[in-house]
């Protein structure tokens, strides 16, 4: 005669649920040792943080790494990313060649000037953020085995404004270069123009710089200028236009307002692509837009051309 098995338990009947589990203590029945107790629920193993990013250009989701490998250009649309001073002095200058010049300098708050923060305070917070004592990075080094005088804005200081500091820094350099006859190289990044936060001390500046490198013009000396995103306000007034040669990042935004306050004013459309890069060496504002990977090899090359 054929035996029957008896049906398998299915999981949900197998494992008693704790109400169940309650209601057979009470009625005296004890569970079964042996019985398997429900596992715990597996925790999700989420992405570590900073592995990724998304890329500002084309929206795409990018492997850090790779486009730091990259100096951060996205590998998809070739996208410039920002990078601190530090960064694009490692970038540009020869491993072990730079030399900082006049780091003691610091701000102050010469109007006790407060909006939502405190100007002095603000410093403060900015420098502890950063580790830079202002919005520019100076000093001396080799390109390609040619010694220049290099100047470095960062936006990441209250948006690279050009505070006293900044001013006198970015002088002190030009004159430097012009006593040493080094070529001259200031890299922008700088949205902010001039600092509010000192009124008419950091609207001095422009006119300070600027003197400055009409002296080193006079002089015979060579001033390459490399416009990155952004360069605006009083620092595209001023300086970052007045370069021999003038060399901007792909797709950097460049000018003085931006496109929305100048449309809002004029209320006239503005034309497509205006105040990038492609749109000013179009209109004769820049000489050639140079790739982040090919900077050097470019500025070592106009160095040469120039008789540097």
């Amino acid at each position: 005669m054929e035996r029957r098995r008896s049906p398998r338990p299915s999981p949900e009947t197998a494992v008693a649920s704790p109400q169940a589990a309650a209601v057979e203590a009470d009625a005296g029945v004890v569970a079964d040792p042996a019985a398997k107790a429900p596992s715990a629920p597996r925790t999700k193993r989420g992405v570590p943080e900073g592995l990724w990013q998304k890329c500002e250009g084309c929206g795409a989701t990018i492997y850090r790494k790779e486009a730091e490998e990259m100096q951060n250009v996205c590998p998809q649309c070739g996208f410039h990313w920002y990078v601190s001073a530090a960064q694009r002095i490692a970038q540009l200058l020869d491993a072990g060649t730079f030399e900082e010049w006049d780091a003691s300098l610091r701000p102050t708050d010469p109007l006790g000037f407060r909006d939502k923060k405190a100007y002095a305070e603000r410093i403060v917070a900015e420098q502890k953020r950063t580790g830079m004592p202002d919005a520019a990075v100076t000093g001396t080094g080799m390109i390609r085995a040619r010694r220049v005088a290099c100047g470095v804005t960062d936006s990441s200081f209250i948006m690279g404004s050009m505070g006293s500091v900044v001013g006198e820094r970015l002088t002190r350099l030009v004159e430097r270069a012009t006593a040493g006859k080094l070529p001259l190289i200031i890299i922008s990044a700088s949205g902010g123009g001039a600092r509010m936060h000192e009124g008419i001390l950091s609207l001095m500046q422009m006119a300070k710089v600027s003197a400055a490198l009409a002296r080193h013009s006079r002089a015979g000396g060579l001033f390459i200028s490399v416009l990155t995103n952004p360069t605006m306000g009083g620092v595209a007034a001023s300086f970052a236009s007045l370069g021999d040669l003038c060399f901007a990042e792909p797709r950097a935004l460049i000018g003085f307002a931006g496109p929305r306050t100048i449309k809002a004013t004029i209320r006239v459309e503005l034309p497509k692509g205006f105040q990038t890069s492609e749109f000013l060496l179009e209109h004769g504002f820049i000489d050639r837009i140079v790739a982040r990977k090919d900077l050097k090899s470019e500025i070592a090359r106009a160095i040469d051309y120039c008789g540097g």
